[in-house]
């Protein structure tokens, strides 16, 4: 069913340009849409039309129109006035709202369908079979986008996204719960990971032009089949979830950037625990002074370059190597050597993983 508003904004549309009254009723005579200055009682008029074999007739001064979806009755339209003039123009409106009708219900099942499709609630045959119905390519190239606000999304930031889009029939715009914005590319030839990320900013850009400040974008990996979107639309939903944990400075993550920080997000909690155990006997990053941390993070970002990192602290070289010697005697890991690094800066994210999933259990 069309909203009562498409309905209404159709009417005031047609009534601009023909300057006569419209009224669009349902088969039990309840005013749906009307531009009629007063609201006259049309109810009984309205069932004995319906009953009526006729698809159009006047009553009281009024030309009556049936509007049919399918062959099913779904709307009256009445027109002010019984002339011939007013007769087509109530023909033209009735038409436009059945045209109304049929593009309202296949934007409908194409939302529906793509709404399954993210959600693995397919079979494989049933994915091309109505996606041939719906006029939907199966072999091009896609990725899915997840947008993330800062509160419970609403008609007005769907319809800001869609504008951004240009109401392309190629890309789908859509939701599957309350918080995110889905939307489903279609890549043109030669587009790739770069032009991705570009859309991405273009649609935070948008975003916060808007006044929506605590947005998120996600993406996934670029598939080539109908089927494999579902993949894509995982990984976007990981990417969001990953990318609060170790990349909160990025207001755009996609999946292919998730690096370590991935594989950390699927290791079991107690397997986590014992791994800190493991490593700090018993002790936490936490531990650590605020400058221990600072110097570890500048050294890290530094590529354990000591020279470089000593110089961007402001400190001298030997204090540095006094630091890291200190830590090496209280973690038994010098971070001059790779392997040890390596293992540290796991240790550091696995350690993050965890504060952020004790957040989330409360």
């Amino acid at each position: 069913m069309i909203s009562n508003q498409i309905l209404q904004n159709t009417i005031e549309g047609l009534k601009g340009i023909t300057r006569i009254d419209l009224c669009v009723m349902d088969i039990d005579g309840k005013v749906l849409a009307s531009t009629f200055s007063e609201n006259g009682d049309y109810e009984n008029a309205v069932l004995s039309f319906v009953a009526s074999p006729a698809d159009s007739q006047v009553i009281q001064g009024y030309q009556f129109f049936k509007i049919f979806d399918k062959h099913q009755l779904e709307y009256i339209l009445l027109a002010n006035g019984g002339n011939d003039d007013v007769y087509m123009i109530g023909k033209i409106a009735a038409f436009q709202i059945q045209n109304l009708l049929v593009a309202y219900k296949e934007r409908f099942d194409k939302d529906n369908f793509i709404k399954n499709l993210l959600l693995d609630n397919l079979l494989l045959v049933d994915i091309y079979n109505r996606a041939k119905k719906l006029h939907i390519d199966t072999d091009v190239r896609r990725v899915i986008f997840i947008i993330e606000t800062s509160h419970d999304k609403d008609t007005n930031t769907l319809d800001s996204v869609r504008s951004l889009f240009g109401g392309k029939t190629r890309d789908f715009i859509t939701a599957v719960d309350e918080k995110n914005i889905i939307v489903v590319k279609e890549l043109f030839a030669g587009e790739g990971y770069a032009e991705m990320e570009k859309v991405a900013e273009e649609m935070l850009s948008m975003l916060k032009s808007e006044g929506e400040e605590g947005a998120h974008i996600a993406y996934g990996t670029i598939v080539g089949d109908i089927k494999e979107v579902s993949k894509s639309y995982k990984e976007a939903k990981l990417a969001l979830d990953v990318g609060k944990i170790f990349f909160e400075e990025k207001d755009i993550i996609a999946y292919s950037a998730l690096g370590i920080g991935r594989l950390i997000y699927q290791l079991p909690i107690p397997l986590c625990k014992m791994f800190i155990r493991e490593i700090f006997e018993g002790k936490s990053p936490d531990d650590f002074d605020e400058e221990t941390l600072t110097t570890i993070n500048k050294f890290f970002e530094n590529s354990l370059n000591v020279s470089e990192t000593s110089r961007q602290l402001y400190i001298h070289r030997n204090t540095l190597v006094y630091r890291l010697d200190k830590l090496q005697k209280s973690t038994g890991l010098d971070l001059r050597v790779f392997e040890d690094a390596i293992t540290f800066k796991i240790a550091l994210m696995v350690v993050k993983y965890m504060k952020y999933m004790e957040t989330q259990e409360y």
